[in-house]
């Protein structure tokens, strides 16, 4: 029988051991930074709109994410370029779960209506998710690089450094089919030794491979587990474009973008753009 007392009051009694002084010590806000990162929210409509808070917030959480993610890719790129597979998976493990995240939080800002967003759209100026160099920085590593893109950073000499490193450096996928070969798969060579700098372009020659990997009872389940994990990876992406799109169009409809862009037909276009085009062309002949 438990001869603990009720509570009298409904409150928690503060522990004999909690600190709570923390003139001389860290905390968490200091570990944090938190005075920094929750003064960082500077709304510019002019009377301050009451909804431009959710809208700078959704986009601030969506960089931390992204830099979390940027982050995860970089690792198991080196892991799989040294053949540490496994810990390269927790690396994609973790990156499918932010990607999850990211695609979520999309419904947060379903929530601004069109005319709330109306009202104060107009002092975001130029101002786009386009020239968010953290999400180009990913599409590079994943192999949809593009020079040009280069040209809208010239002003930021960090991002456009960040982004001129990764355009020359193999991508994610360039390392795993080195690891491939080094596996005994036979990667042709002009797909090993093909300038990094262009975007992906389907390889006919590697569906075979990936066939082999897919049939064989004689495939590490790590490297299955691999391809699978990069197929995760792209259709999670996939996921966050369309919702991406969707919640432009509810709230804009057709407008052009405030960058310039044509608005929800160039989010469109992303639609087809792929990262692992074999990964996917291999299903249709396995058991063939």
């Amino acid at each position: 029988m438990s001869t603990q007392k009720p509570q009298t009051e409904n409150q928690r009694d503060i522990e004999e051991g909690v600190r709570t002084d923390f003139r001389n010590t860290m905390s968490y806000g200091s570990y944090l930074d938190l005075d920094r990162v929750l003064s960082a929210q500077h709304p510019v409509s002019v009377p301050e709109h009451h909804d431009e808070m959710l809208f700078i917030i959704q986009h601030q959480t969506s960089e931390l994410w992204l830099k979390l993610m940027l982050h995860e890719l970089v690792e198991a790129r080196r892991l799989l370029g040294v053949d540490e597979i496994g810990k390269a998976l927790k690396c994609l493990a973790r990156v499918k779960h932010i990607q999850k995240t990211l695609t979520e939080q999309w419904s947060v800002l379903a929530t601004l209506t069109p005319r709330e967003y109306a009202q104060f759209r107009g002092f975001l100026g130029s101002s786009s998710g386009f020239q968010s160099f953290q999400y180009r920085a990913i599409e590079f590593i994943l192999g949809n690089k593009h020079p040009g893109m280069l040209k809208v950073h010239e002003a930021d000499p960090k991002a456009h450094e960040l982004l001129t490193n990764l355009l020359n450096e193999p991508g994610l996928y360039d390392v795993f089919l080195a690891a491939l070969a080094r596996h005994g798969y036979q990667i042709p060579e002009e797909v090993l030794s093909r300038d990094v700098t262009k975007p992906w372009s389907f390889q006919e020659a590697l569906v075979p491979v990936f066939k082999e990997i897919y049939e064989s009872e004689e495939t590490k389940w790590s490297l299955y587990q691999a391809c699978e994990d990069l197929v995760d990876v792209e259709d999670n992406f996939q996921a966050w474009r369309f919702r991406h799109l969707r919640v432009v169009q509810r709230t804009i409809g057709f407008k052009r973008g405030t960058g310039g862009s044509s608005g929800v037909d160039f989010l469109k276009r992303a639609l087809d753009l792929t990262f692992f085009p074999e990964l996917f062309a291999v299903r249709t002949e396995i058991g063939n």
